[in-house]
């Protein structure tokens, strides 16, 4: 038999190729083994932002800051018409010289007008002496309950307890039986008393006058003015 020489050569070249082909470079292959976790990150880790800091609250020097800066330590909230507990005592403060015109004294108008609803007490008994202590009287009196009541003109039902809640939202007020004077230059002042069924117990009609008296009885059911001055109780 003749021997075929080359052949296994040919093929033992061909093996060698080939596992000399699988040592070769490995640049542009996946690593074979290596599952794609295990593979190095190439994120970038954003920077973590940092919250600003809530700045102090300034206040301004003087009595306002103080009046504020107190506010704000208390939790003492005012109605939202004003931008600082300071405003709203400054604006009562503007308010009480005039708020008599209207026949009502002025704690009474403190306390009946709703100026000490919710922390107005307290913002006002702190910011009144500051800002125009000549009315501090006058809002611890409010604060108190104990001040002094006047009338301007009007219709009152004769009771010596204030309207409960029902009959001021109905527009009743009340005035205490006493004695009460309207001094001050007086042209067609009238007035009248009148019992529980509205009949005229007394009344009298003033062209011209300075000074009128008048004494309401607690049996009395109503008392009426017109274009008198305020009337205030005789003490």
């Amino acid at each position: 038999m003749r021997a075929i020489h080359g052949v296994g050569a040919v093929a033992a070249g061909v093996v060698v190729a080939v596992v000399l082909s699988g040592c070769g470079s490995d640049e542009g292959k996946p690593v074979v083994g290596l599952s794609p976790s295990a593979a190095p990150s190439t994120e970038v880790a954003e920077p973590e932002e940092l919250e600003e800091p809530t700045p102090e609250p300034v206040y301004p020097v003087g009595p306002e800051g103080e009046i504020d800066e107190l506010a704000d330590e208390k939790g003492w909230v005012v109605d939202d018409l004003y931008e600082s507990a300071s405003g709203f005592v400054q604006d009562i403060c503007d308010s009480l010289p005039t708020s008599a015109a209207g026949g009502a004294s002025r704690p009474q108008w403190l306390a009946e007008s709703g100026q000490l609803e919710g922390d107005g007490a307290a913002v006002l008994t702190v910011g009144v002496p500051k800002l125009c202590p000549e009315w501090s009287k006058a809002v611890k009196q409010a604060v108190a309950g104990k001040y002094e009541r006047w009338f301007g003109d009007g219709t009152y039902v004769v009771s010596s307890k204030p309207p409960t809640a029902e009959e001021a939202e109905a527009g009743v007020v009340t005035i205490p039986p006493g004695t009460y004077r309207a001094k001050g230059r007086m042209e067609d002042c009238y007035w009248e008393r009148t019992s529980k069924g509205g009949e005229i117990i007394d009344n009298q009609f003033a062209t011209s006058a300075q000074s009128i008296t008048v004494t309401i009885a607690p049996s009395d059911g109503q008392f009426t003015a017109e274009r008198c001055e305020v009337w205030k109780p005789v003490k």
